[in-house]
């Protein structure tokens, strides 16, 4: 049983990748030293050194999971690490990036209002991200609002605490097949099953290494994907959450 598992997907991320994996490490033994906590790594088939250096972390690090895999994209990753936290018997789940752009001490925020919801999300008050990413923001969160009648800030966010009890319960209601932004469907589900989210504004740095996954080319074929997931999702939505709620 662990008190608390970190899950963070990893793609091609070798210039921070040890830094980032130090820094989460380091805050779980330091904040809960008399507890299992672990950081979990999932290694989303990366083309560069990733893999090389968290083999050997991991060899270093004793609060360290990593998981290799193929690639299966950022989704796929995050889903396959909520999946190994869950078999861990985490208490809580908290998911974020690998790509150093946020602020660690920002965690505390929603790990104080833990006994508050079930589903506590951080938002981006000032995102520093490629224009391409913000609209896409912005079309996701006009996309959600006039589908399900709901507002929320970031739906998308990798910075949230969620109740290992309460994951498990929206991963059973997860649409199939697997979406290709997952913690969208989380969200909304918590959301409308009656979660407070909190919408926590938090820390959003420039990104200094890597590269990001989804460029111009290919934004409108993102957003069309998403709006006819979320369209056709709709139609099940109230199924879902009377099974949550139950």
């Amino acid at each position: 049983m662990y008190l608390l598992s970190i899950v963070m997907p990893a793609y091609n991320e070798q210039d921070c990748i040890e830094k980032v994996v130090h820094n989460w490490t380091s805050i779980l033994k330091h904040k809960f030293p008399n507890d299992n906590t672990t950081l979990i790594v999932i290694n989303d088939g990366s083309k560069d050194n990733t893999k090389v250096l968290l083999d050997q972390l991991q060899k270093e690090v004793t609060n360290l999971t990593v998981v290799n895999q193929k690639n299966g994209g950022h989704g796929n990753a995050v889903v396959n690490g909520y999946r190994k936290a869950l078999e861990l018997g985490s208490e809580y789940v908290f998911q974020t990036d690998s790509d150093d752009q946020f602020v660690s001490e920002d965690f505390d925020k929603l790990w104080d209002k833990r006994n508050q919801s079930q589903f506590i999300l951080g938002y981006r008050e000032v995102r520093h991200d490629a224009g391409v990413r913000l609209f896409i923001t912005k079309f996701l969160r006009g996309t959600i609002s006039m589908i399900y009648g709901t507002f929320i800030m970031d739906s998308n966010i990798p910075f949230r605490l969620i109740k290992g009890t309460f994951l498990k319960k929206l991963m059973d209601q997860l649409p199939d097949p697997e979406p290709f932004a997952p913690n969208i469907f989380l969200s909304v589900m918590a959301k409308k099953s009656g979660q407070e989210l909190f919408d926590i504004p938090i820390t959003h740095k420039d990104r200094e290494t890597g590269t990001v996954s989804i460029v111009k080319w290919n934004l409108w074929k993102v957003c069309i994907r998403s709006f006819k997931e979320l369209l056709r999702f709709r139609l099940e939505l109230n199924k879902h959450v009377k099974a949550i709620r139950a």
